[in-house]
């Protein structure tokens, strides 16, 4: 395989040992990055280490500090910090095992591909994920990466099987605190009703190459337009953005789901629930008015 495994160990369930290893399945190919620019020379900005007094220092002077206290520090090397034993670094070790879909969607942090590490190992994978697949269960356990150590999910995919970081509960906000001033009430039946037919209309099977990053489409083709721009200058069409003016803020739900319904089902924009939109009516002229006396100004 071409690409470098993220992590090597191996999977333990009781006493059998499943020697894998584990690749990153995701990238960020689809985003544009950008440098920061010196404007007037056109030149690069960097960014340098330095120390109050001292100046810019070796990357081999610089240790990891723990602050304590205010302004004390127990320094430790990256020896010593690779040296804390945790059996998690090299074996991840099922210990749980839960229902498919029993996770909520928001714990799930990043994904990775997991594969046997050889072939001696495939046949105990194979068996592993069948019996994932047959129970329709996922496998739970820790896992050390990166200087931390996660709660792990582990699930068939395909040939394979995925694992996936999940989130400490700690570190996800609870979110009662957001929903409570939404209120207690039941929605309308008819309303219900005319969703409920737009959702099963729109209804499909998921395909994530339809879907692509309108954004980044966007800002490529600002940068390319610029490149070829003789003055350096190109125009921002902003005004579709912009709310119009004059029309009616109220929004007929009713008619808005009737009206989406109507539409053919590959229309993009058959689910959007817009405000009805009536055009602004012209001021009446009016008649120039009889000239005044300047009134007097007040102190």
């Amino acid at each position: 395989m071409a690409a470098r495994a993220y992590w090597q160990g191996q999977i333990r369930l009781a006493l059998v040992s499943i020697p894998v290893e584990i690749y990153s399945a995701t990238k960020s190919g689809a985003t544009v990055s950008f440098r920061q620019i010196h404007e007037p020379s056109g030149k690069r900005i960097h960014y340098e280490k330095v120390v109050d007094g001292i100046g810019p220092v070796d990357a081999d002077e610089i240790m990891k500090g723990f602050e304590f206290e205010k302004g004390e520090y127990v320094l430790l090397d990256e020896a010593e910090i690779e040296g804390v034993k945790l059996e998690s670094k090299k074996t991840l070790e099922l210990t749980q095992f839960v229902d498919v879909g029993e996770i909520d969607a928001i714990y799930y942090e990043k994904p990775y591909y997991v594969v046997p590490a050889d072939d001696l190992a495939e046949e105990a994978f194979v068996v592993l994920r069948e019996a994932l697949r047959r129970a329709k269960k996922i496998g739970l356990g820790q896992l050390a990466l990166r200087g931390r150590e996660y709660v792990v999910s582990l699930k068939p995919c395909g040939r394979g099987m995925v694992l996936e970081t999940l989130r400490y509960a700690e570190e996800v906000n609870k979110a009662a605190s957001y929903f409570r001033d939404i209120g207690d009430v039941k929605p309308d039946e008819d309303l219900l009703d005319l969703a409920t037919s737009l959702i099963e209309k729109k209804s499909g099977k998921f395909d994530a190459a339809e879907f692509h990053d309108r954004y980044v489409d966007a800002l490529k083709d600002l940068i390319d337009r610029k490149r070829k721009s003789k003055t350096g200058k190109v125009s921002l069409d902003t005004d579709d953005d912009k709310p119009a003016r004059g029309g009616s803020n109220v929004i007929d739900l009713m008619a808005a789901l009737k009206k989406s319904l109507d539409k053919p089902a590959n229309d993009t924009s058959a689910g959007r629930t817009t405000a009805s939109k009536t055009p602004a009516k012209k001021a009446p002229t009016k008649k120039p008015a009889a000239r005044k006396p300047p009134a007097r100004k007040s102190a």
